[in-house]
């Protein structure tokens, strides 16, 4: 496991999925697609904590 940074070339928003799964040595596609279920599962909560995650990063 590596320090997480924003991967902004391997980005499709701004790189936060990316970032975590290059640090955690996932499929960054698994990263996404699990992102994808907690935004239907948690609305607005997971927006703002993708938000807050790429803000801290940077």
């Amino acid at each position: 496991m590596s320090a997480f940074r924003l991967d902004r070339g391997a980005a499709k928003l701004m790189g936060v999925c990316a970032g975590v799964g290059n640090a955690t040595g996932i499929d960054p596609f698994l990263v996404r697609l699990g992102a994808v279920i907690l935004l239907l599962a948690l609305g607005p909560v997971m927006v703002a904590l993708y938000l807050l995650t790429a803000w801290a990063a940077n």
